[in-house]
């Protein structure tokens, strides 16, 4: 049922023309990251960190491509920086698929403290934020997309192990 969800996923991805996808590693979205590898309608390049990928995002939207970035919350506080100073000044529209790890129930205690503060740093960003804890919640991802290129900015979208827990 996981993969359904994560095809539903990709498949949003295909039909508002993203065509670039950079990932990193992620046990939640893993089955996400499986299906973007095997579509032939997305170039799919793996980063080894998350600011890095939002780099490539950047290169492949300046070469006429529309990018997505797969990543934890975790890593959140490495890409300040670049959301300011790359994504935002120049207006990239980059959707971010983001695991949201560090809620009740997470395994791994440092995920817990970046957590208490994924969402803070994304509103003092002025990034929108988008956070799926149910199955249905899918069903938003075609409008945040669609919004994502209308404004021109980045957009979080947020999926917690509820989310995957419900797939």
């Amino acid at each position: 049922m996981s993969s359904d969800l994560s095809g539903r996923i990709v498949g949003d991805l295909v039909n508002n023309d993203i065509d670039f996808v950079t990932t990193v590693p992620c046990k939640q979205l893993a089955g996400v990251i499986e299906a973007i590898e095997n579509h032939d309608a997305i170039l799919h390049i793996p980063s080894n960190k998350e600011d890095e990928g939002m780099g490539l995002c950047a290169g492949a939207y300046m070469g006429g491509k529309r990018p997505c970035i797969v990543m934890q919350n975790t890593a959140i506080g490495v890409t300040v920086n670049t959301l300011v100073t790359l994504i935002q000044f120049y207006q990239i529209p980059l959707p971010m698929l983001i695991s949201y790890r560090g809620e009740v129930g997470e395994k791994v205690a440092c995920q817990v403290e970046m957590a208490l503060h994924t969402k803070a740093l994304l509103d003092q960003l002025s990034i929108p934020t988008f956070h799926f804890h149910h199955r249905d919640d899918v069903e938003e991802l075609d409008g945040i997309l669609k919004h994502t290129w209308m404004c021109r900015k980045p957009t979080a979208i947020l999926t917690d192990a509820g989310f995957w827990r419900a797939a």
